[in-house]
């Protein structure tokens, strides 16, 4: 009797070493997996699931056994009130059971530390629907602005929906200008017109209109009809086949 109790106590000392072995194997599986996930910039959708002293705690889900989804006990994540979100976070307490959308910042497996950032996935989202709306805009489209930031080169404008543009130095007047500061202020209400877009970025003219409005000018006296097609198109070349 006492052989078989031995064998039996054996057997689970077996089983159970076994079972470690798996469990770390399949923790270590999925530390490795995060890894990947970190490097790929893999957005992860998490629920917070306590509050903490400077931030919140989001269980992780890893992808294991050829990409089955399981819960590994242990592993949790942790979300810094600072990454958080692009707006400041007042009281984390309203975050509480939350879904939130998460990217991997850092992932120390012998520490057991997971640190993620909802803030990324928004600024990642926000850039994309300001590129979305940057390739919307039309070539040739006159709109209204506010001028917000003057630099040495040019002017910023916002001209509304999240997007600013810049009117360069030469596109300020057709005057020769030294400073922008001739010409516009921080603040001042102006009228622009878009005459580039390409890779995310929006060029804007004044000086484009001054022509527009001096060959519009210039075709009434002399008979020739000035059209949409023709405010796209310089003063020279507008005016090159008339007979003054």
């Amino acid at each position: 009797m006492a052989e078989e109790v031995k064998e039996t106590r054996e057997d689970f000392e077996a089983q159970l070493e076994e079972s470690l072995n798996k469990a770390s194997t399949n923790e270590d599986a999925v530390w490795n997996r995060l890894e990947q996930m970190k490097e790929d910039g893999d957005v992860l959708a998490l629920t917070v699931g306590g509050v903490v002293n400077g931030g919140v705690i989001v269980y992780v889900e890893g992808i294991v056994n050829g990409g089955a989804i399981a819960m590994v006990e242990g592993i949790r994540g942790f979300i810094p009130a600072s990454l958080l979100s692009t707006k400041y976070v007042e009281d984390l307490n309203v975050w509480l059971q939350k879904d939130v959308e998460a990217k991997i910042i850092t992932v120390e497996p012998e520490e057991q530390r997971l640190v993620l950032s909802a803030k990324a996935v928004e600024k990642e989202k926000e850039r994309k629907e300001r590129e979305n709306k940057i390739n919307e805009l039309k070539v040739g489209t006159v709109v209204e602005g506010t001028v917000e930031n003057i630099m040495p080169y040019g002017a910023f404008v916002d001209i509304g929906d999240g997007i600013s543009g810049l009117v360069h130095i030469s596109q300020l007047s057709q005057k020769r200008v030294k400073s922008p500061e001739e010409v516009v202020k921080e603040g001042d209400a102006v009228t622009v017109k878009i005459i580039k877009v390409a890779n995310g970025k929006v060029s804007l003219s004044i000086k484009a209109l001054e022509e527009d409005k001096e060959a519009a000018k210039k075709a009434e006296e002399t008979g020739v009809e000035y059209t949409e097609d023709a405010a796209g198109t310089s003063l020279g070349d507008l005016l090159a086949n008339i007979k003054l």
